[in-house]
């Protein structure tokens, strides 16, 4: 598995070069995705929170806005199954680094559940007082998606937009700093690991 991804940090670096983002399909196999669900924070929806907007003073929950709960990773805390994704993460983020010339330094990464109907307007990643966030990375976790179940990630670029369905494995990294993007509502719980490659040291999140 590990030997096949490496195959796939050279496509992911050259699709952002050139267009600002990329998809990679199985960068966690079926079996992985299956032991990330079956830990109690998604099995049993335990330890999530409504997700805000804004960083510290700013920070407020708004649900008009985004609809979706989240739990912050710390790495060395993270379950082994999680670890997987983690290490694998930090791989590509090191890869990235010189072959986009980019600082990216650390990644802060949160688990996320949107539930039924639940959605995120359209925004970019990147705070106004804070522009750390270079690349945003999410990988899904949701088997035998369809497209009738909505979900996507809507990425605009260039005057048009993509988008992306939650499929299970599939990996998800674009620039923070210029896509604005949005995900649409979907008939059934929608579930990933959403983090950011930053260009400093992550913050250990309580929020």
């Amino acid at each position: 598995m590990e030997s096949t991804l490496q195959n796939t940090f050279p496509i992911i670096a050259d699709r952002i070069a050139e267009q600002g983002y990329a998809l990679a399909d199985n960068f966690l196999s079926p079996a992985e995705v299956a032991h990330i669900l079956a830990l109690d924070s998604f099995a049993k929806n335990e330890g999530f929170h409504p997700a805000g907007i804004g960083k510290r003073q700013q920070h407020q929950v708004n649900e008009a806005i985004r609809g979706d709960q989240i739990q912050w990773l710390n790495g060395p805390d993270a379950p082994a199954a999680i670890k997987v994704y983690l290490d694998r993460l930090q791989a590509l983020r090191l890869y990235l680094k010189e072959a986009l010339f980019l600082r990216l330094v650390d990644v802060e990464v949160h688990q996320t559940i949107y539930p039924a109907g639940a959605y995120y307007k359209r925004h970019l990643d990147q705070f106004k007082k804070d522009d750390h966030r270079r690349l945003s990375v999410i990988c899904y976790l949701n088997p035998n998606w369809t497209a009738a179940e909505g979900g996507q990630l809507r990425i605009y670029h260039e005057g048009t937009s993509v988008d992306v369905l939650p499929l299970a494995g599939r990996l998800v990294c674009f620039r923070s700093d210029l896509l604005e993007h949005e995900v649409l509502p979907a008939t059934r719980p929608r579930l990933s690991i959403t983090g950011w490659m930053l260009d400093q040291v992550a913050e250990l999140r309580h929020l």
